[in-house]
């Protein structure tokens, strides 16, 4: 190992990083749809890495929950059904609750201006009506709700979380929030933490979660 600050070669470890970000966001957008198999002689081509990098990307993704291993057949993409986004949401609401509880601890300042940031985007994508792109800002908005709670371990849960969340879009499509619902439904967030009243961020970040189990199974929730 070099001195401190002396620029050394990319790891393997930090290979296999980058690639199991790639194949995450393949799963996120679609690319690699549920059920499909992951061949490695295929993956590797199209990525321009060696096996190795590869295959300890793909078992991160096996820990992680978003690949399955069938016994002689291979790694195949998940699949979700509306019982999944039930069970997503579930844990979703476990990670920010305890977000939000960080985020009042600290900097409530700096989570203002980094969410309202996140909440401009998602009204421009609500403005523009676009399903996919409220979702992408959605996403944003509770990926800087996790980081600002400055607790890494929640932030790589929430990670996984979001990207099953977003695979569910087609299930999710008939009970999506309206546009303006949608931002309403952040705004308030938003206000509660600018405001310091932690009880009603709490009780509207779990009305926020098991509403969308509710429209998905009502009664459910």
């Amino acid at each position: 190992m070099g001195d401190l600050g002396e620029l050394e070669p990319v790891t393997r470890e930090s290979t296999a990083a980058i690639i199991a970000g790639q194949l995450r966001s393949a799963i996120m957008y679609g690319s690699l749809q549920p059920g499909d198999q992951l061949g490695e002689s295929e993956l590797a081509n199209r990525l321009g890495v060696s096996r190795g990098p590869l295959r300890e990307a793909m078992q991160r993704l096996v820990q992680e929950g978003l690949l399955r291993s069938e016994r002689h057949r291979g790694l195949f993409v998940i699949d979700l059904d509306e019982n999944d986004v039930r069970d997503i949401y579930q844990a979703r609401l476990a990670i920010e609750r305890s977000a939000c509880q960080l985020i009042m601890q600290g900097n409530r300042g700096e989570a203002v201006v980094r969410l309202t940031e996140a909440l401009e985007v998602l009204i421009t994508a609500a403005a523009s009506g676009d399903r996919v792109a409220m979702s992408d800002a959605d996403q944003a908005f509770h990926q800087t709700l996790v980081s600002l709670s400055g607790n890494a371990r929640l932030e790589r849960m929430a990670e996984t979380l979001l990207v099953e969340t977003r695979m569910c879009l087609t299930a999710m499509q008939a009970v999506y929030p309206e546009p303006t619902e949608l931002v309403e439904e952040h705004s308030v967030l938003v206000d509660a933490i600018a405001d310091g009243d932690e009880p009603l961020l709490l009780r509207l970040i779990e009305a926020h979660m098991l509403e969308t189990i509710d429209r998905i199974h009502p009664g459910a929730a």
